[in-house]
């Protein structure tokens, strides 16, 4: 599924991570959300950014405690530009 053994380890990963996205430097097509969610397989948690279709198209591990914290975060977006 992520195939990037990167791990956002606090909200200030998390936060430059979305600056990134919707930047749009990473040049990902079709991105249409980003979520927080869980892997069905092992229960580790990551940051999806899918596309207008929900589908996958990039994803980072996160640790359980920015899971937990960061989901105000990611649902109202990064507060730097």
């Amino acid at each position: 599924m992520i195939d990037d053994d990167r791990i956002i380890a606090d909200l200030a990963e998390l936060e430059a991570f979305l600056i990134t996205v919707e930047s749009g430097s990473l040049g990902l097509a079709n991105a249409a959300g980003v979520v927080l969610a869980t892997n069905n397989s092992d229960g580790r948690r990551f940051v999806a950014v899918l596309d207008d279709k929900h589908q996958l198209i990039l994803g980072r591990w996160v640790t359980e405690e920015v899971f937990q914290t960061g989901q105000d975060l990611v649902r109202n977006g990064p507060t730097k530009q």
